[in-house]
C-alpha cells in the first residue's frame, strides 16, 4: 500500500485499510526502536513544525522521530513567522512547500491546516486544531491494540467534554475500524450533530456502535476509559462554568470499578489535571496506559511520516 504524498488532516480522509496499515508500521517502528536500530530513513529531507498552540507530546514526537532517522525539523512559532498576520496563510504554505518536505501544523483552525496542504503541494500533517486530533487517535488506537491484541469489537468509552477534538477523532477512527465508542457528557457538550451524520454510515459498515448519553452508568462493559482535561486551550475563561458542569463526570476509583471489569484500562492524551477529570490514585495506577499512549505519539507520528515521504 502506497500513501506517499499523502496529508494528514482529518482521518475521515483515510481508508479502514490505510488506517489499519499505519497502525502495523507503527508497531514495527516501535519493536525496531525497542532493538535500537536506526536506519536514517529521513536524511536529506525537512520538516516544518508551525506551532501556534504549545506543546509536549506533539512537538517531541515529530522532532525526535524526524531527527533520529537523520531529517532536519524546524520549530516555528508564530513568533518566528507571519503566518496569516503580515503575509497571507497560502503565501506561507508557497514559501514553506519549497523549502520543506513535509509541514506539521498544530493551532486553532482545521481551515488553516487545509490551506496549507491545498498550496504547498507537500504533505501536512494535522498535529491538532479545534476539530481534530488525529495523530492522537493513532496513537490510542495503537495502545488498544498492545493491550487486547485488537481494537474490533472492543469498548472505548470517553468521558468528559464531547465536542473536543479528542473525543471527535476518536469517534471518526472508532467508526473506520469497528470499535464501539461512547460518549459521556453533559447533553450542553454533546458532539455536534454533522460529525455524528458523517460516521453513522461509516461505523453501520465496520460494525462499531457509537453511543451519546449524559448518563455516566454506560460506563459498564468498558474495555477502556478515557478523559481529557474540562478546559481545551483557548476556553480558559470558561474554566467555573466548566468545572461546575463537568465535576460529576470525574474519572475516579468509583467510576472504574462501574465497569464491572477489573481490566480496564485508564486512557489520557495528557496533560492532565490531577484532581479534576482524573485522580491521581487512576492515572498513576496499575491500570493507567496513559504513558504508554504518550509514548505511541512518536511511533504513530514516525510511521505517518515513513508512509507519507518514502517511496
Amino acid at each position: 500500500m502506497s500513501l506517499f504524498g499523502r496529508s494528514l488532516l482529518t482521518l475521515l480522509d483515510y481508508s479502514p485499510e490505510e488506517i489499519r496499515y499505519l497502525l502495523k508500521l507503527s508497531h514495527k517502528v516501535k519493536a525496531e526502536a525497542k532493538k535500537g536500530r536506526v536506519f536514517n530513513r529521513f536524511n536529506g529531507k525537512t520538516l516544518a513544525l508551525l506551532f501556534e498552540k504549545r506543546s509536549t507530546r506533539t512537538r517531541c514526537a515529530f522532532e525526535t522521530a524526524f531527527g533520529e532517522e537523520g531529517g532536519h525539523p524546524v520549530f516555528l512559532s508564530t513568533q518566528d513567522i507571519q503566518l496569516g498576520s503580515k503575509e497571507s496563510i497560502e503565501d506561507t504554505a508557497r514559501v514553506l512547500g519549497r523549502m520543506f518536505s513535509a509541514i506539521q501544523f498544530r493551532g486553532f483552525k482545521q481551515e488553516t491546516a487545509e490551506t496549507l496542504a491545498k498550496y504547498s503541494n507537500v504533505p501536512v500533517y494535522n498535529g491538532l486544531t479545534d476539530l481534530y486530533h488525529p495523530t492522537q487517535a493513532l496513537a490510542d488506537l495503537m495502545t488498544l491494540e498492545e493491550c487486547f491484541g485488537t481494537e474490533k469489537g472492543k469498548n472505548l468509552v470517553f468521558v468528559g467534554d464531547g465536542r473536543n477534538n479528542v473525543a471527535r477523532s476518536l469517534m471518526v477512527i472508532c467508526s473506520k475500524l469497528g470499535t464501539n465508542f461512547t460518549v459521556i457528557t453533559p447533553a450542553e457538550l454533546n458532539p455536534d450533530n454533522e460529525l455524528r451524520e458523517r460516521t453513522a454510515p461509516i461505523a453501520e459498515k465496520s460494525g462499531a456502535v457509537i453511543t451519546v448519553t449524559s448518563d455516566i452508568n454506560a460506563v459498564k462493559g468498558a474495555d477502556a476509559l478515557y478523559t481529557d482535561v474540562w478546559i481545551s486551550m483557548g476556553e480558559e475563561d470558561k474554566r467555573d462554568e466548566r468545572v461546575k458542569l463537568l465535576s460529576p463526570y470525574q474519572v475516579n476509583q468509583n467510576l472504574m470499578e462501574k465497569t464491572g471489569k477489573r481490566d480496564t484500562i485508564f486512557l489520557h492524551c495528557l496533560p492532565a489535571v490531577k484532581g479534576e477529570e482524573v485522580t491521581a490514585d487512576v492515572i498513576d495506577g496499575n491500570n493507567s496506559r496513559a504513558w504508554d499512549q504518550a509514548e505511541n505519539r512518536k511511533h504513530t507520528i514516525k510511521a505517518l511520516m515513513l508512509a507519507t515521504l518514502i517511496k
